[in-house]
């Protein structure tokens, strides 16, 4: 989970890597370094332990400069986060360095026979067998001459066995970056007489937004003069260059104090241009562009399997519910990390989506490939365009949300609930489970969710004096029933990530079977009670929703109800109440996370705790 950044052109060097590792701070942040090379003077390196600021000072007080060089911020996974154990990493003779997102597997038995050899050994990492292996094969040949940089890094990937995403330079083969990915992201970024290397797009992007991502096994060879790709065998690739849209200006706080709140607060943006051009209001029909799944082919689906991580998983449970009722076709939701070690069953008409804010998550892709070994076709929502999911997919629904920064997601989340609905309108338009009455209602009441969104942020304040009063709480509980259980799962998950505080989700109808026992005067419980007036299954859920909720306070429980606007009667029951305004039990979920979002960020403010880089979490998870 850590973040590469490299530059090679005629900016002055150390400002473009310090800019784009901040950018990146949020896949890593336990230690930073840089190293730059030219002007004459050598190799030079700086490391620091800690956040990037304490890396910036290292540079402030021992200055450096050059001409191209490569930086990189930390989340360990070898070794102790150190300033020993930062990267960059040197081989033996100083004038190679290394930096590395991902896990090397073989690493032991390298560095065992590395050590035989001569090679002595500084950190705790894996990392540094990767210097020490590019050294052994940078050396002299035959006819008294190195070879390029490149073939020895090709010749030290063929080595590995893990995942890995590389930069490396070398003061013996001047002006040049390698880069190769197995695994993790890299994209490269084509400038004006400049060129880029990063883990992920927001490092690059005001610098330029024409890029392209390494597939795996691709190794990038980036000069002054351009970019040079081939395969680990040298075989030369091409890769297609994406313009990118975003806003460069989405990736900076814009006046917020944090990029959380930001990013809350830009939600009804998000959910406005994930439905954009996908939509008739005239017709209700949706236009899924890019699908190389027939018509056919969604008609004979027997069932859906859906892959996905934290908050992408919350998302797909509550894709669960919208698909299953708008289009009736089973849809079965894992956890990406454990779904392809239970040998899954599919068949030759089930459809498998995965669904990843970065599209490069190492658990999700493994289930992608898991997929299509079985014979599944796969569908992707994903939020970054050209990203590894995207690729292997049959077809990809764009959130459109733009960078998300903060490490816990929630316009990504917004994004993903829209798309699961216009897939949901989508499929069951292929299957004629929707009358066009339906259809045109359905997508008219997804149009009205950005404004809705936008009414409920000017409430801000109701969340914010909540926080007041239960900032020094131990443990939340969150209910929810049907489609709002994975709501209430994802607001105990933006609570626990960002304030520390315990927090679970959990069904209400299970309250009984054993969560009651922890109801006393002290516990917060929040209750998800919304309703659709005119939908009979949602009011009947409703009428048992108040049922826990009354449970709740006959145990001296605190109760905080998150209610549809009208209803007054709620307010007899709860302690505190939220409103939402009201909408289709389906689109529901767009609005109710955003109050949960709201009290978790104003919770873990006035708890002192780093809301944007929460302790022992990184943005996008990249190994297993």
């Amino acid at each position: 989970m850590c973040g590469i950044v490299g530059y090679v052109g005629k900016k002055q060097v150390v400002p473009v890597i310090i800019e784009g590792l901040r950018r990146l701070e949020y896949r890593g942040y336990d230690s930073a370094g840089i190293a730059v090379c030219g002007n004459g003077e050598g190799l030079q390196v700086r490391r620091a332990e800690g956040k990037l600021r304490n890396l910036e000072e290292v540079i402030r007080l021992k200055p450096l400069d050059g001409t191209y060089g490569i930086g990189h911020t930390r989340w360990a996974t070898h070794g102790r986060p150190t300033e020993e154990n930062a990267h960059p990493h040197r081989d033996c003779t100083g004038k190679i360095v290394v930096v590395h997102n991902g896990i090397i597997e073989n690493y032991v038995t390298l560095k065992k026979k590395l050590i035989e050899e001569g090679h002595r050994f500084t950190t705790e990492t894996d990392t540094e067998v990767i210097a020490h292996l590019v050294e052994k094969f940078f050396i002299q040949s035959g006819n008294g001459h190195r070879p390029p940089l490149e073939e020895a890094v090709r010749k030290t990937v063929r080595e590995l066995s893990g995942v890995f995403a590389l930069g490396v330079i070398s003061a013996d083969d001047p002006n040049k970056i390698v880069a190769a990915r197995n695994g993790p992201p890299v994209v490269i970024g084509l400038g004006n007489e400049e060129y880029f290397v990063a883990s992920d797009v927001p490092a690059i992007l005001y610098h330029t937004r024409d890029l392209f991502f390494l597939a795996d096994g691709d190794l990038a060879v980036i000069t002054p003069n351009g970019v040079q790709l081939t395969d680990f065998n040298g075989q030369p690739v091409v890769r297609q260059v994406q313009h990118v849209t975003w806003d460069p200006i989405m990736a900076e706080k814009g006046g917020f104090k944090h990029f959380m709140l930001k990013e809350i607060f830009e939600q009804p943006r998000a959910v406005r241009d994930t439905t954009l051009g996908r939509i008739s209001q005239e017709t209700g029909r949706i236009f899924l562009d890019g699908m190389e799944v027939t018509e056919a082919e969604f008609k004979a689906a027997t069932k859906i399997n859906i892959a996905a991580c934290g908050t992408s998983w919350h998302a797909a449970q509550a894709g669960k519910f919208m698909i299953e009722r708008l289009a009736r076709i089973p849809v079965e939701v894992d956890y990406a990390s454990e779904w392809r070690y239970r040998d899954p069953i599919i068949s030759p008409n089930t459809l498998t989506m995965l669904i990843s804010q970065s599209g490069e998550t190492a658990d999700t892709i493994a289930a992608q490939r898991e997929a299509k070994a079985k014979g599944s076709k796969t569908l992707a929502i994903c939020n970054v365009v050209g990203s590894m999911i995207t690729r292997e997919a049959a077809g990809t629904i764009y959130t459109h949300a733009g960078p998300e920064i903060g490490v816990a997601s929630t316009k990504a989340f917004t994004g993903q609930l829209t798309a699961l609905y216009l897939f949901a309108l989508y499929l069951s338009e292929m299957r004629g489970t929707i009358s066009d009455d339906q259809a045109r209602k359905a997508v008219h009441e997804l149009t009205c969710i950005p404004g809705k969104l936008e009414h409920l942020l000017t409430h801000e304040e109701q969340t914010e004096e909540l926080a007041k009063q239960y900032v020094r709480a131990q443990d939340f509980l969150f209910l929810g029933r049907g489609i709002h259980y994975p709501i209430a799962l994802e607001g105990a998950l933006k609570l626990k990530e960002i304030s520390y505080i315990h927090a679970e989700g959990y069904p209400a109808g299970e309250m009984k079977h054993g969560p009651n026992a922890l109801i006393d005067e002290n516990l917060p419980v929040v209750i998800i009670a919304t309703r659709d007036v005119n939908d009979e299954l949602s009011s009947r859920r409703y009428e048992k929703t108040i049922s826990n909720l009354k449970e709740v306070k006959a145990r001296s429980g605190i109760v905080i109800a998150l209610a549809t606007e009208g209803d007054e009667e709620i307010k007899e029951a709860a302690d505190h109440v939220l409103y939402v305004p009201p909408a289709p039990e389906e689109l529901a979920p767009i609005l109710e996370i955003v109050p949960l979002q709201l009290l978790a960020y104003h919770i873990a403010v006035r708890r002192g705790c780093d809301v944007d880089q929460p302790r022992n979490l990184a943005k996008s998870v990249t190994v297993e």
